[in-house]
């Protein structure tokens, strides 16, 4: 009898319980590879950036730390022998009698700027946030300070503070009131520059703030309101307890830039007069430019001492808000 062979059967079998499983199909290792092509196009993005921050930011302070370690002259600046020196430059810093004014002056400018430059920010972004009928425009005219050049705001308020033809004096002439030197005289010369300031720096701590104050849930001050609170009581415990991390970002950014604002100054007093207006930023520049012969390492150690103090303040905040965060 003929035996009848049959074709093998192509069609697929499904796998009894406890048999191994299919091979794994093509598309998953199409899945394992995408990881590999994400990662190194995060790498391709973050290229530009890293060298950005190496080039313009890591190696300027390196540079201006060594600058600070070593007797730099203008050949050796040129050549690059200078010896090494240690702290000797920061012990000429310290022992200088410029110093204790320098920090005085530094302390009171950025003090007192951060302390109105976020009070009227503050008061601002609070009027702003009622939403009244050409709100949006005088919000844009506010920031008209932010966004001039500083070289022109300055200039600006060099003109109208001048003793002889500024608009302030003819001001205080008409109310019966003798004229201020605000820019010639040691007694004013610092007030006058921490005044520019503020006008300058107001714009900034009304943006940031404003925002805070948009993600605060409207809810809140509608069941505050039912409650009989009134607006200052609204204020102090629904507002300024929610604006805490912004407010906090906005002083440290405002801190930063106020410890190293220099060419506000350099316009309008150069310091002066007899070093009344000085301060580190103004210092630092003095000692490593003002003079037929620079001291580059002194003026290097003073720019070093507001990093420093920059990154107190910055440390500082990040375990104010690490604390914030676990509690």
């Amino acid at each position: 009898m003929k035996q009848t062979v049959r074709p093998p059967d192509h069609r697929s079998v499904r796998p009894r319980s406890g048999a191994a499983h299919a091979a794994p199909p093509p598309a998953r290792t199409a899945e394992r590879r995408r990881p590999v092509s994400t990662q190194w196009a995060a790498w391709a993005f973050l290229t530009p950036v890293t060298l950005y921050l190496a080039l313009f930011y890591a190696y300027p302070l390196y540079r201006n730390l060594d600058l600070s370690l070593r007797n730099y002259t203008v050949r050796s600046f040129v050549q690059g022998n200078a010896p090494f020196t240690g702290l000797e430059n920061y012990r000429k810093v310290f022992d200088d009698p410029a110093f204790a004014p320098a920090l005085l002056h530094t302390v009171v400018f950025t003090g007192v700027c951060l302390a109105f430059q976020y009070a009227i920010g503050l008061a601002l972004a609070v009027f702003f946030n009622q939403h009244f009928r050409l709100s949006a425009t005088l919000r844009a005219l506010f920031l008209v300070p932010w966004l001039l050049p500083l070289i022109v705001s300055a200039s600006t308020w060099s003109w109208m503070l001048n003793s002889d033809s500024g608009i302030v004096n003819a001001a205080l002439h008409a109310l019966g009131i003798g004229p201020v030197n605000w820019l010639t005289s040691p007694s004013w010369s610092l007030t006058s520059v921490i005044i520019a300031n503020i006008w300058i720096g107001v714009p900034f701590n009304l943006v940031v703030l404003y925002s805070g104050l948009q993600s605060i849930p409207s809810g809140l001050y509608e069941a505050a309101a039912l409650d009989g609170a009134g607006a200052w009581r609204r204020f102090w415990s629904i507002t300024f307890p929610l604006l805490r991390p912004v407010s906090a970002i906005t002083l440290l950014l405002g801190l930063v830039y106020t410890l190293k604002v220099f060419d506000i100054i350099w316009i309008m007093t150069k310091g002066g007069p007899a070093d009344a207006s000085t301060t580190f930023a103004t210092w630092s520049y003095q000692l490593g430019f003002g003079n037929l012969l620079p001291a580059f390492g002194p003026g290097a150690a003073v720019g070093n001492l507001l990093v420093v103090a920059a990154l107190v303040f910055g440390l500082l905040y990040m375990r104010v808000q690490r604390k914030q965060a676990y509690s």
